[in-house]
């Protein structure tokens, strides 16, 4: 009987030591998880891209280029080996974005969407080319020039805003004044 025992105790006793090596063997503590290196995008455009504004989008998307690249709040975005990466010229230097910091309206859609919104509005670009009434540009002087026209239609849009407003309130004046409302 004490040798049965003393047999199941060897037994155990080598079955415990076996799996703590067996447990130790397939647990690695201290190992860093692989580092993945995204490259950053290195390229040049030899001719600015035209970019075309879809109305779905809000933002100006590359057209005639290989690139995924996007004209928003003025930065230039490039989607690049699955990252996201922005400049502010359209040939860099790129710059790593993570995708928490891109503009809401990029990040509101994927990609895909992207592109297919982009290819339909360079379809209509390309096939009404002198009678097309979209947004689009060219960087560099064409830009400058358009955002100055854009800036002069605001300040217009805002002198009549302005007038209009101070019309309207004299008239209320007036309208006050003719009914003994008015106590200045």
């Amino acid at each position: 009987m004490k040798k049965t025992v003393l047999i199941f105790v060897l037994a155990a006793v080598t079955a415990v030591s076996s799996a703590e090596a067996e447990m130790n063997v397939s647990v690695n503590i201290g190992v860093p998880p692989p580092r993945v290196v995204v490259s950053t995008p290195s390229f040049r455009f030899e001719v600015a891209p035209l970019f075309v504004a879809p109305p779905g989008l809000g933002y100006y998307v590359g057209a005639e280029t290989p690139y995924d690249i996007i004209f928003s709040s003025d930065y230039y975005y490039l989607y690049y080996g699955n990252s996201w990466h922005h400049s502010r010229h359209y040939n860099g230097p790129w710059v790593e974005v993570p995708y928490r910091d891109l503009p809401p309206g990029i990040r509101k859609h994927r990609i895909e969407q992207i592109r297919s919104y982009r290819d339909r509005e360079y379809r209509a670009y390309r096939n009404e080319r002198d009678n097309y009434h979209g947004r689009y540009f060219r960087p560099d002087h064409e830009r400058k020039e358009e955002m100055r026209q854009d800036h002069r239609r605001d300040k217009e849009e805002m002198k009549y805003e302005r007038r209009r407003d101070k019309e309207e309130w004299k008239d209320e004046k007036r309208d006050r004044k003719q009914h003994g409302h008015d106590r200045d």
